[in-house]
């Protein structure tokens, strides 16, 4: 298991960045600032440093030089914002590995270290396994019943597969395990959400780009394309790519050939395709869909729906079983199972946020619960978008215009996300703001479901 040490002075966002890498199978250590990250070098060694730039104390910069003079054998990636990409150039100059601007987008992070790794590792073993850590829990009702035996007959050949379903209903889970089930298994899955692609950087994720192809092109990239070759590519909400990207992903799904951004070679590839959606792509369908219609047919080779939770009842106590089980376990309580009045509730709800909003409700509710049983008392009050127990307390009206504002804004995003079941490219749409602000303010608000 590789050995990440993030050097973070933001505590909140240390905690969550550990969280994310430890979920996918990295031994993680945090230190508040450089010195004590030169203090715990000394005390053992890491695969990895992330370290930000700017800190008190001692910074990314000063960091870097003292792991350099003293010969440490990790890569260090420098975490910054898009103002200190200056900075960020000079350290890749003073010997970084790579420098990843913030906010940060996950699978950009982890492909950025599977790299380092891979440069590390003498066999260039993949670090991060594609399925090993999988798991997946199998529905009883009919309906997921049908999506496993569809899954089973297509898993065996290389026909690109659109999935359909609204978020939250465990899309890149039945990828993946299309993925598993293939002659591919053995080889990489990436997953990218295209969703958290800004439209000028979509183009280099997925492709890859050259030095000097754009300000900040500072050395060579590989995109997702060439590091999923051979195995599978999951490309989430893909109907957020803006139309020159869809066109230069047509090419490479029709020539079987990546071009990077900025670049004149092309690069054969050999990448089975899996993308997935919460929107009707189809121009056919739809008058108003800004998706080309020969991608649309491309990618939909074969089609897989994903019903919502609320229309698969039998299959919310499985679910909220296995959830209660991993909660017990990462947590360490010993909560035993649901009352009937939660159960009874459980059933009666309509999950807009579906499976997603089922683990985080119950894992926030074993977290609160001190008996054998899961009561009602310790449900939360909302889910991501609506009460899913009416309160029996009053809460007192905010006083300021501060805390007003900010309550506002969190009702009407929260509403918006429920009203186009978190579809979050028109939830940003109707309330005209950027998909990465949305994102940021569903973070703030925690109101991912």
């Amino acid at each position: 298991m590789a050995r990440i040490l993030i050097v973070e002075d933001d505590a909140s966002f240390a905690t969550m960045l550990k969280g994310f890498l430890v979920k996918n199978s990295f031994e993680c250590d945090n230190a508040s600032n450089g010195m004590m990250a030169l203090r715990k070098l000394n005390e053992k060694s890491f695969d990895i440093i992330l370290s930000d730039l700017k800190m008190p104390d001692l910074d990314g910069l000063d960091l870097l030089k003292e792991i350099k003079r003293k010969d440490h054998d990790c890569s260090v990636i420098i975490m910054t914002n898009y103002a200190h990409i200056k900075s960020a150039v000079k350290a890749i100059k003073l010997g970084a590995f790579e420098y990843i601007a913030k906010p940060i987008n996950p699978d950009e992070l982890l492909a950025i270290i599977n790299k380092a790794l891979i440069k590390k590792s003498a066999d260039e073993a993949p670090p991060v396994p594609a399925t090993s850590s999988f798991e997946f829990v199998h529905g009883q009702s009919p309906d997921f019943q049908r999506i496993i035996q569809h899954v089973g007959l297509v898993a065996e050949t290389d026909m690109s597969v659109l999935i359909l379903g609204e978020s939250g209903t465990g899309k890149e889970y039945i990828a993946r395990l299309i993925h598993q089930k293939s002659k591919r298994k053995d080889k990489p899955f990436v997953s990218i959400d295209c969703g958290a692609l800004s439209e000028n950087l979509a183009a280099s994720e997925l492709f890859g780009h050259v030095k000097g192809a754009f300000t900040g092109a500072i050395n060579d990239k590989d995109g997702q394309f060439k590091l999923a070759n051979g195995g599978t590519l999951f490309l989430d909400e893909i109907g957020n790519l803006s139309y020159e990207v869809q066109v230069k992903l047509l090419r490479v799904l029709q020539e079987r050939k990546v071009r990077k951004v900025g670049g004149t070679k092309d690069f054969d590839v050999d990448v089975r395709l899996i993308t997935a959606t919460n929107e009707n792509l189809s121009p056919v369908a739809s008058s108003d869909s800004n998706f080309r219609e020969d991608l649309f047919h491309r990618i939909n080779e074969f089609q897989i729906n994903i019903p919502p939770l609320r229309q698969r009842k039998q299959d919310i106590e499985v679910y909220a079983q296995y959830f209660l089980e991993r909660a017990n376990h990462e947590l360490n309580r010993n909560v035993k199972g649901f009352s009937d009045e939660v159960m009874e509730v459980f059933l009666n709800y309509d999950w807009p946020g579906n499976i997603r909003e089922l683990k985080n409700m119950v894992r926030r509710s074993v977290l609160l619960e001190t008996e054998e049983y899961l009561s009602s008392d310790n449900l939360p009050e909302l889910t991501a978008a609506e009460g899913l127990l009416s309160s029996e307390k009053e809460h007192s009206q905010p006083k300021d215009l501060k805390t007003l504002a900010i309550q506002s804004e969190k009702a009407l995003i929260a509403q918006t996300l429920k009203d186009v079941k978190f579809n979050k490219s028109k939830a940003a749409r109707i309330l005209k703001i950027d998909r990465s602000t949305l994102y940021n303010k569903i973070r703030k608000y925690e109101l991912e479901a």
